[in-house]
């Protein structure tokens, strides 16, 4: 059901040393990483190579929202999230789409929960 997990930090580029240097022991390395803005968004991975813990730059301010990702079986479910959340009145983030930057095939929607936090359906087309 999880598919991966976005935390936004206040400095990128010293979280993801940490999470390297304190991590390895067990396989987390850098997968990929974009621009955001001034900094950075960042992929940590396992040994699988699969980027499935992000970090990403926190807002102004010490709000920071959670970001969680479920996975969905094909872009019709993806598609049928978004119905319901329009239906339902939730605030829709980003439509449903292919997001390329992140892989090809990378099909999501993302939504804002009722307590502010970043939620996602994702399908690995």
């Amino acid at each position: 059901m999880l598919d991966h997990l976005g935390i936004q930090v206040a400095d990128v580029e010293a979280a993801a040393a940490f999470y390297v240097r304190a991590f390895a022991p067990i396989g987390l390395r850098e997968a990929v990483r974009f621009p955001a803005g001034e900094s950075a968004v960042v992929g940590l991975c396992g040994p699988d190579g699969v980027p499935d813990l992000w970090l990403s730059p926190a807002p102004a301010g010490e709000t920071r929202e959670a970001h969680i990702a479920l996975r969905a079986p094909d872009r019709s479910a993806v598609d049928a999230v978004h119905e319901a959340a329009v239906a339902a009145g939730v605030e829709v983030l980003h439509a449903p789409r292919e997001w390329p930057e992140y892989h090809p095939g990378y099909y999501a929607v993302f939504l804002r929960d009722l307590d502010g936090h970043n939620v996602e359906a994702v399908h690995h087309g």
